[in-house]
Parts: C-alpha cells; sequence; structure tokens
C-alpha cells in the first residue's frame, strides 16, 4: 500500500475521532426541558420539531403538528388505562368524561406553562402569543408534541412517565373544572327535559366546617344527592349524580 494512502487513512480516522469527540461534548439542546421532564433526547431533532411553529416552517416534518397528532393518541392511551386502573367499576360515561377533563385545552395548556414550553418555542412574530386564546392553544400543542417527540424517540415508557409525573399527577384540579351543572342543564335540553331544580335540603356541621347537601329534580324525579362544603360545590356533586344517573 503506498504510503500516502496510509498517512491519508490516519488523518481520516483522526477527523472521525475528533468529530466524535465535539458531538459528545455538545451541550443538548434545551437542557431546561430535557431536565424538568428528566428525559435525554437521543435524537435532539425531536425535541427540536416539537418546539417549531408552523409559522417558521409549513414543511411538515420540520413543525410540531405531526408530533401533536401522535402526542395526542399516545396521552389518550395512557390516561384511559390509568383511568380504567383507578376505576374498575367506571361504566364509560364516566370515564369518558374524566377523561375529557384531562386532555382538554385549558389543562393541558396549565401543564405546558408549568414544564415552561411557551418560552422554547421558535414562532414568527406574526403570531399573537399576548392573545390568551392563542397563547392556551400553543401551550397545549406543545404538551401534545412535546408526547409525540417522546414516544418517537424513546418509546411509550419514557412518553407515559412523563404522562403520569404531569397530567395524572395534578388529575385532581383537573376535574376541579368539570362544569357538572352546565353539561346536566345542556343535557336536558338535548333531550327536551325540563331545565334541573336545585334544592338546598339540609346543612350540617359547625360553622367552620360545614358540610352542604342539594338534590336535582327533573321532570318531578329526585336523584340521589350531592354534597359539599359550599353550596356551589355541592350543585355540582348533586350535577353529577343525576347526570351518572341519567346516562348509566
Amino acid at each position: 500500500m503506498p504510503l500516502s494512502s496510509c498517512a491519508s487513512g490516519k488523518i481520516s480516522m483522526g477527523l472521525i475521532t475528533a468529530l466524535k469527540s465535539a458531538l459528545k461534548s455538545a451541550p443538548a439542546p434545551h437542557p431546561e426541558i430535557t431536565k424538568t421532564i428528566g428525559y435525554q433526547f437521543k435524537k435532539p431533532d425531536y425535541l427540536e420539531q416539537a418546539l417549531t411553529h408552523r409559522s417558521v416552517t409549513p414543511e411538515p416534518r420540520k413543525n410540531y403538528e405531526r408530533l401533536e397528532f401522535l402526542g395526542d393518541a399516545v396521552i389518550d392511551i395512557i390516561i384511559s388505562r390509568e383511568l380504567m386502573r383507578h376505576y374498575p367499576e367506571g361504566d364509560e360515561g364516566l370515564l369518558t368524561k374524566k377523561r375529557a377533563a384531562l386532555v382538554q385545552q385549558s389543562f393541558l395548556a396549565r401543564i405546558g406553562n408549568m414544564l415552561d414550553l411557551s418560552d422554547n418555542l421558535n414562532v414568527e412574530s406574526s403570531v399573537d402569543l399576548t392573545n390568551e386564546k392563542v397563547a392556551l392553544k400553543q401551550q397545549a400543542n406543545l404538551v401534545e408534541a412535546l408526547i409525540g417527540a417522546v414516544y418517537l424517540d424513546g418509546g411509550i415508557k419514557p412518553a407515559k412517565k412523563i404522562i403520569l409525573d404531569t397530567i395524572w399527577k395534578y388529575r385532581i384540579e383537573a376535574w376541579k373544572t368539570i362544569n357538572y351543572k352546565g353539561q346536566l342543564i345542556e343535557y336536558c335540553h338535548a333531550n327536551a327535559n325540563n331545565n334541573p331544580k336545585f334544592h338546598l335540603v339540609n346543612v350540617s356541621g359547625p360553622d367552620h366546617q360545614k358540610m352542604f347537601e342539594v338534590q336535582v329534580t327533573i321532570n318531578g324525579h329526585d336523584y340521589p344527592t350531592g354534597v359539599g362544603t359550599d353550596k356551589k360545590s355541592a350543585e355540582q356533586s348533586a350535577a353529577q349524580m343525576a347526570l351518572d344517573s341519567l346516562t348509566a
């Protein structure tokens, strides 16, 4: 073998070694996000795509929309499975309502805000993030896109862990936002029933720890009572009881 070829080979190997070393020492993009979610991307491009808005590039493989689509499905399956574990006797109606509260835009936006995702969003100035509705939508989209990115990069296990550590962990807060009273009124209108009537049937306990009991009546039929620490929460509880009975 000619001496020149050997020298060339040594130089090439040296360059490869140097490049590998440089890649290993290069800091991961968005370290604050990877630290918060406890996951290090093998392919950082997935994370970059998850944080890139369509306004920057309409190329489907460059912005977050495809990852958002995937993440939405992953969240649904993980949350659905956890609800079935948590409510082994729960029917489809109960599970659907509980899941809807956990995947609604406003709640996912709160999770996105907790993770500071919008601070890392790559977006054109034409997108008005000072508009509350626009900002909420972006936060929720970023959560779904992030889950999609983690799933593609590492599979279901790390994606599930992040969902459990965020969405599922704060599920009680999400369930507090369900407007059962509004849902009951809508149900009555859709099924040609009279508007529900809420009756305060009992107040018990000391002044500093009162418990309110409310009953719903629809078309002359009384439904199981609901209880709460104030009249408003008791009405929500009673509405939920009525809905569960009506949709069973």
